[in-house]
């Protein structure tokens, strides 16, 4: 295949996979028997996605009986939420004016009718409204007059000292605001960094409807910063999650390891605090009878980790755990194997009708598996769709009818119902597909995946084993094969459909995708037993993984065209593989690479991970510890870039506040003077490189230079 040719295919394939969408979530409506659908839709003309919403109404046995016609772009709805007796619909909408600035609006809908919409940047009592997973919020009052959510405190104005202006005037000037205060105009003020830049101090904004007022919640400490706020069921007080500012804040985009604290904040200004010392909250949520839940661990150590499900009963004043942090394996009803909790958060909705039940979706070894938990006794029963090899997760449950997505790597995510059978029968669940899939690439559709259980030989490590996902294309002769471990590194791979595996797959490529030690999913005692062993365990496992594949099958794969690929931690990794194996990589692709931790700590926004990763505990108390420093050094892939071969392309963000882009600069310099053909694409991004415009490029030119390489 010629170049031109090549990249058109490349191309081409891209753009099949960009029109698949995928499910963003879901609203039960009408005890069960409507389904308000929200999807997301790679628009390339425009440079970003397309969200869309499309409803179906099903009958008592749930086939769709009527669905939308078309799609209703809400692409500029920030977040929406259907009031308790579903008589209102609020939605914060965010426009541009003829100016071409941004404004925000609060609108309520009932039925076809616009019944309230204020003006949020007009009131200008707060900035702007957050609608970020980890303080986002939109919740109303039981009553349906109230709705709460979580804004940016809104700054004084600044003058300079020296600024020449007329008369003296009154303390307060006419609107009854204090005046600029000067010399506090360049003040350095810190955000939360990655994928929350621009966000400092959150307020807890109440909006009263009848009477069209807002106002901004007082009583937390002032170094609080609040989210994922609700209503108590008396609406006269909202709990939510608050984060600790000081000494300093770490970045909180996928590190749920920060110091927070669950709160109850009344209407008038009075503060309480639920949670104890010492632990990282989250996803505070109130059963129908008034019993509060919440997701918690331990402050400190890795980024992610097991987390446990504690209960304060309504009336109560101590908590009791429902489920416990998992250390290696629990066995539950039905003689299954569960290894934890690990999700980011619990459903919007996750209760029964009675509120003796709760539900949640959470990595498990190598999918999202969902659960029926009993809040009482603890009994835990999975009910996953088993009718495939696939990932499910809980999207809402209403009058004991769930909602779910579930995918898998050649499968995209389709919305399926289940009538959740009596307490003691959860396993006879029976799911029912209700969209229909669009058409999928033959080439994805038929590839096969297998899931890969391996251990090391015992030795003195705690844990030995781990885990990786294949997927196989049906191609001509021996395929080439990409060694993908994940990044984070306390994340993990699941089989869910995937852009890039579904785009390798395409292109004739085999993925093996590896969890190595310290992946989530697995256990607690997997998730820390990487801690002190970043650089060994983590590669140990990928090489493993390589090996077996190899040595197993010498028809199905290329051994001499085996590809690196990895981002973030994943960059870690393969930067580690392709300097120690030099001879057995054909070529490389990093995306926003770890490279160094000894530098990355001084600049980065989650920088305690470095310290944690090497087997430190994390201060920035006293004097730096140059022999932290050379320990981190030293099991960094930077100490092997002398003797990477493999032609190298990096992708960098601009913006990445997680990876600083001098770590992949500095490796690029060192490959180039050791005469590696190296390539680098600078985007206007943050960590993830999830903007369409970036991902578009970066897909196209890694998948490029991948086969460009191959057959040199």
């Amino acid at each position: 295949m010629n170049k031109m040719s090549q990249l058109e295919s490349i191309v081409n394939a891209y753009k099949t996979l960009s029109k698949i969408p995928t499910v963003l979530g879901g609203k039960l409506i009408r005890n069960g028997s409507k389904i308000s659908s929200r999807w997301s839709v790679r628009n390339l003309d425009k440079g970003k996605s397309s969200r869309f919403l499309y409803n179906y109404v099903l009958n008592d046995s749930f086939n769709v009986i009527a669905e939308s016609e078309f799609g209703i772009d809400i692409s500029n709805e920030l977040l929406s939420s259907i009031s308790p007796q579903e008589t209102f619909k609020a939605v914060i909408r965010e426009e541009k004016d003829s100016k071409d600035a941004k404004k925000q609006y609060l609108e309520v809908w009932k039925k076809n009718n616009l019944v309230h919409s204020i003006d949020l940047t007009a009131l200008d009592i707060h900035g702007d409204v957050y609608a970020d997973a980890e303080f986002g919020s939109l919740h109303w009052s039981r009553d349906e007059s109230s709705i709460v959510y979580v804004a940016e405190r809104k700054l004084p104005k600044f003058e300079s000292y020296v600024k020449r202006k007329g008369e003296d005037k009154p303390k307060m000037n006419g609107s009854g605001e204090a005046l600029p205060k000067k010399g506090e105009e360049y003040l350095y003020r810190q955000d939360w960094g990655e994928q929350l830049v621009g966000k400092y101090l959150s307020v807890i904004v109440v909006c009263k409807l009848q009477t069209e007022t807002c106002m901004v919640l007082e009583g937390l400490p002032e170094a609080w910063c609040p989210g994922q706020v609700r209503f108590s069921a008396d609406g006269q007080s909202v709990v939510g999650v608050a984060w600790d500012t000081e000494p300093r804040r770490l970045g909180l985009m996928f590190c749920t390891n920060r110091p927070s604290y669950i709160f109850n904040l009344t209407l008038d200004g009075h503060m309480r605090k639920i949670s104890n010392d010492g632990m990282a909250v989250r996803s505070p949520r109130f059963s129908p009878n008034g019993d509060l839940f919440w997701l918690q661990r331990t402050v400190g150590g890795p980024h992610h980790a097991c987390h446990q499900l504690v209960m304060l009963g309504n009336g109560k004043t101590k908590t009791t755990t429902v489920i416990d942090i998992v250390q290696d394996e629990l066995k539950i009803a039905g003689g299954d194997s569960f290894y934890g909790v690990y999700c980011a958060a619990l459903p919007e909705r996750c209760f029964c009708a009675d509120g003796k039940r709760l539900l949640l979706s959470t990595p498990q070894k190598n999918e999202i598996r969902s659960y029926i938990v009993d809040v009482d006794g603890g009994r835990i029963v999975d009910i996953s769709n088993k009718e495939m090899p696939c990932s499910t997760t809980v999207l809402d449950i209403k009058s004991d009818v769930i909602l779910a997505a579930c995918s898998n790597l050649t499968t995209p995510a389709q919305l399926y119902v289940a009538r959740l059978p009596s307490a003691g029968n959860e396993s006879s669940i029976k799911w029912v597909a209700v969209s229909s899939l669009c058409p999928i690439p033959a080439a994805v559709q038929s590839s096969r995946v297998q899931y890969m259980h391996l251990a090391h030989p015992p030795h003195d490590a705690d844990v030995n084993s781990f885990s990786a996902i294949l997927m196989l294309p049906k191609v001509e002769g021996k395929a080439p094969l990409v060694v993908w471990p994940h990044g984070g590194p306390h994340s993990g791979f699941v089989n869910a459909f995937s852009m890039e595996a579904a785009l390798f797959a395409m292109l004739g490529l085999a993925s093996i995708r590896v969890n190595y030690r310290g992946s989530i999913g697995r256990g607690d005692a997997n998730v820390r037993c990487l801690l002190g062993h970043s650089g060994a365990y983590d590669v140990d496992d990928c090489l493993l993984a390589l090996t077996t594949l190899l040595e197993g099958d010498n028809n199905t794969f290329d051994r001499n065209n085996l590809v690196l690929y990895g981002g973030s931690y994943g960059g870690f990794v393969t930067a580690h593989l392709a300097g120690l194996h030099p001879e057995m990589f054909k070529v490389m692709v990093l995306r926003n690479p770890l490279i160094d931790l000894a530098t990355k700590g001084h600049y980065a926004d989650n920088s305690d991970g470095c310290a944690v990763e090497a087997g430190f505990e994390f201060t920035e108390k006293g004097a730096v510890s140059e022999d932290q420093l050379l320990a981190m050094r030293r099991c960094s892939p930077l100490a092997h870039v002398h003797n990477v071969r493999a032609p190298t392309c990096l992708m960098l963000g601009s913006g990445d506040k997680r990876v600083p882009l001098f770590q992949g600069l500095e490796y690029a310099r060192r490959l180039k003077a050791n005469g590696v053909p190296t390539r680098i694409y600078m985007y206007d991004d943050n960590h993830s490189l999830s903007s369409l415009p970036a991902e578009t490029d970066n897909l196209i030119n890694g998948a490029n230079w991948i086969l460009d390489h191959l057959q040199s």
